[in-house]
């Protein structure tokens, strides 16, 4: 049995392997200075690190992640939301990013869409139900990867609510209300 144990501490189990492998397949995202979230590969993760990476920077500059996640890995900043008014389960239904604007104090709720999902009514509903408690306005965000992905959801994407299109990144569309880029 010494002998095996010594030799089996030398050798790589194939569960050990595997994972590597996994790994090496995910995508890593730039969350703050020296910080990575790794997310499973797909146009969804890919959404999710554009939403990150370059609308924050476009529209929420100073901006805090709180919450982004995927299947493949998860980030969340349960203090600071608390701070802000909220307790949730991370197992619930969480947008796909959640962002905070300090210079404003909004709280950007933002939909990853590429197959299904956008902030449409009744997502709009259980999003303000499950931040009513915050101190923050709430801001309603949709992503698309690009138009033809929008074009599909266009009908029933929620009044007061934005929309990002990460192969137009310098635009933003806004649906209704009375100010652009906002809470209501």
């Amino acid at each position: 049995e010494p002998a095996l144990e010594e030799y089996l501490a030398t050798r790589q189990t194939l569960v050990e392997r595997y994972a590597k492998e996994r790994e090496q397949n995910r995508l890593p995202v730039q969350i703050a200075p020296g910080k990575q979230l790794m997310l499973s590969q797909g146009e969804h993760s890919e959404l999710i690190k554009a939403i990150i990476e370059d609308f924050a920077a476009r529209y929420v500059p100073g901006g805090v992640l709180i919450y982004a996640g995927d299947t493949g890995g998860k980030y969340f900043d349960e203090e600071l939301l608390s701070n802000l008014g909220v307790t949730v389960d991370s197992h619930g239904k969480m947008p796909d990013v959640v962002l905070y604007y300090p210079e404003k104090d909004w709280l950007l709720l933002i939909e990853s869409v590429t197959s299904h999902g956008p902030v449409d009514g009744k997502r709009h509903d259980e999003l303000a139900r499950l931040f009513r408690d915050s101190t923050a306005g709430i801001v309603y965000v949709t992503a698309f990867p690009n138009r033809s992905v929008m074009a599909r959801y266009l009908s029933v994407i929620a009044w007061e609510t934005e929309v990002w299109v990460a192969d137009a990144p310098s635009h933003l569309i806004h649906f209704n209300g009375t100010r652009f880029l906002g809470p209501y």
